[in-house]
C-alpha cells in the first residue's frame, strides 16, 4: 500500500510542475501591470518602476519563473501583493468555506444521483426512465449562474426560506451553517447530479444485460437482491471513478457558485487575484488546487482495491 501511495505521488509530480509553468506564464499573458494597480492610477511612472522593483517584475520572464520554483521547493508559495499575507495562510482561511460548500453539495450529489440511476435502469424504457433521463439532461444543460441567480430570486427573496448570501462558521450552529450552504450547494450539485445519473444508469444497464444477471434470476434470486447483491456492486468501480472526479469538479467549481452567493471562499478568492493580477496569489492557489486533485486521485485508487480485490496497481 505504502509503495503504491509512493509511486501515485511521484507520479504526480510532473503533472504539478507543468501545472506550474502553465499557470506562470498564462498570469503573464493577461494585460494589466500589478505594479500599476498597487501604486495607483495617479502614481508617477518613477513611483511604478519602484514598486515594479520591489516585486521583482523588473527581471526577465524566465528568471521570475526560476526563482519561484526554487521558492516553491524550499515550501515559500509567496505573499500576496493585495492581501499582504502569505499565500497559503490567505488559502487556508478560506479553506473551510470551499470545502464545506464542496462537502455539503457531494453530500447530495451521490446518493441522488446513484439512485435515480439505479432506479431508471431498473425500470428502463418506460415513463420513469424517460422522466429521469429528462431531468438529468436538463440538470448537466442549465448554467450554474443562471440557476443560482433564480434560486436566489425564489428561495431568498420571494419565499424568505434561506439567506441569500453569506457564510456562517460551523461553530455559531449547525443549521446556520447548513442554511448559509444548503442553496448554493444544491446549485452546485445540479449537474452533477445529471451526469452521475446518466453514468449509473449506463453502468447498470450494461451489467444487467450480463449473463450472470440472468442466471441469478433463472435460479430465483428476487429482483431486489439481483439488482443489490450482483448487478450494483459490480457498477460500484465505476461510480467511485466518477465519484472522485465529481469531488474534484465540486471544488474547482465553486468560483461562479462562490461570487453569486457571496461565499468567502477559495473561488472567490481566486476571481479576486485574477482581475487585481496578483501573481503570487494565483499561482501560488492554482498550485495548491493542484496538490488537492492529486489527493483525491490517489485516495480514489486507493479505495479501488477496497471495493474490487481484483484491481491491483503494479
Amino acid at each position: 500500500m505504502t509503495r503504491i501511495i509512493a509511486s501515485r505521488f511521484a507520479q504526480a509530480v510532473p503533472v504539478m510542475f507543468l501545472v506550474a509553468v502553465l499557470t506562470f506564464f498564462l498570469m503573464h499573458l493577461l494585460p494589466g501591470d500589478p505594479a500599476v494597480i498597487i501604486a495607483g492610477d495617479q502614481a508617477s511612472p518613477a513611483a511604478i518602476e519602484r514598486v515594479r522593483r520591489q516585486l521583482g517584475l523588473d527581471r526577465p520572464v524566465l528568471e521570475q519563473l526560476v526563482l519561484w520554483i526554487v521558492h516553491l521547493l524550499q515550501g515559500d508559495f509567496g505573499t500576496s501583493l493585495i492581501l499582504n499575507q502569505s499565500v497559503v495562510s490567505a488559502v487556508a482561511e478560506r479553506l473551510p468555506v470551499t470545502l464545506s460548500l464542496a462537502l455539503v453539495s457531494f453530500v447530495i450529489t451521490i446518493p441522488v444521483g446513484i439512485a435515480l440511476g439505479v432506479i431508471a435502469a431498473c425500470f428502463r424504457d418506460t415513463w420513469f426512465d424517460a422522466g429521469v433521463m429528462a431531468v438529468a439532461l436538463v440538470g448537466v444543460s442549465l448554467p450554474n449562474f443562471w440557476v443560482a441567480i433564480l434560486s436566489v430570486i425564489l428561495f431568498s427573496v420571494t419565499l424568505g426560506w434561506l439567506p441569500s448570501a453569506g457564510y456562517v462558521p460551523i461553530d455559531r450552529g449547525l443549521w446556520p451553517w447548513l442554511a448559509a450552504l444548503i442553496q448554493p450547494a444544491v446549485v452546485l450539485a445540479l449537474f452533477q447530479i445529471g451526469f452521475l445519473a446518466r453514468m449509473t444508469r449506463s453502468e447498470m444497464l450494461e451489467v444487467l444485460d450480463q449473463d450472470y444477471i440472468r442466471t441469478a434470476r433463472a435460479k430465483g434470486v428476487t429482483e431486489w437482491q439481483t439488482v443489490a447483491k450482483h448487478a450494483f456492486r459490480n457498477t460500484l468501480v465505476s461510480v467511485i471513478t466518477v465519484s472522485g472526479y465529481i469531488l474534484s469538479l465540486l471544488i474547482g467549481g465553486s468560483v461562479i457558485v462562490e461570487q453569486v452567493f457571496a461565499l468567502p471562499g477559495i473561488g472567490r478568492l481566486l476571481v479576486q487575484a485574477i482581475m487585481a493580477r496578483d501573481y503570487p496569489l494565483v499561482q501560488g492557489t492554482m498550485l495548491l488546487l493542484g496538490f488537492a486533485f492529486v489527493f483525491i486521485n490517489v485516495m480514489i485508487d486507493l479505495i479501488y482495491t477496497a471495493v474490487d480485490p481484483r484491481v491491483r496497481y503494479d
